[in-house]
């Protein structure tokens, strides 16, 4: 996987990828259609964030790039990709338990706050793991 160069795109499966986490400046995209939703995305090295139709979606720091990603009633997936690693913030439905994995491995049970936010560290190595894919789903 390597970065999005043109910030964000619809892949051929229906989802879609964001992110560059190898640019000095920030830069960003607004008004990108996606499936009758409207997408923001700003990334750089230091931080990347999407907001759907105005409303916070994701959030990694420092910068990372976003393949596949996947919002369902139940839950997201996708796959991150970092030179380091990496904290990221999603939001989810408020006050609820969700069953967080990471490259297929369960990593637990974890419960969003009261805005419906989740925070999950991803451990990546550049020399060893530069990505992984994260699996989201109600518990």
């Amino acid at each position: 996987m390597s970065v999005i160069s043109e910030l964000i795109r619809t892949e051929a499966d229906g989802t879609i990828s964001f992110g560059n986490y190898e640019l000095s400046q920030k830069s960003k995209i607004s008004d990108f259609e996606h499936k009758g939703d409207l997408y923001k995305v700003k990334t750089f090295k230091e931080i990347t964030k999407l907001e759907r139709n105005g409303m916070f979606v994701y959030e990694s720091v420092p910068g990372s790039a976003v393949k596949n990603l996947s919002v369902t009633e139940t839950g997201m997936t996708f796959e991150v990709e970092a030179p380091t690693d990496v904290q990221i913030t999603v939001e989810l439905e408020e006050d609820t338990h969700y069953q967080v994995s990471i490259d297929g491995k369960g990593i637990g049970e974890m419960k969003t706050n009261l805005g419906g936010k989740l925070v999950l560290s991803v451990e990546l190595d550049s020399a060893e793991k530069e990505k992984a894919e994260v699996q989201i789903e109600k518990a």
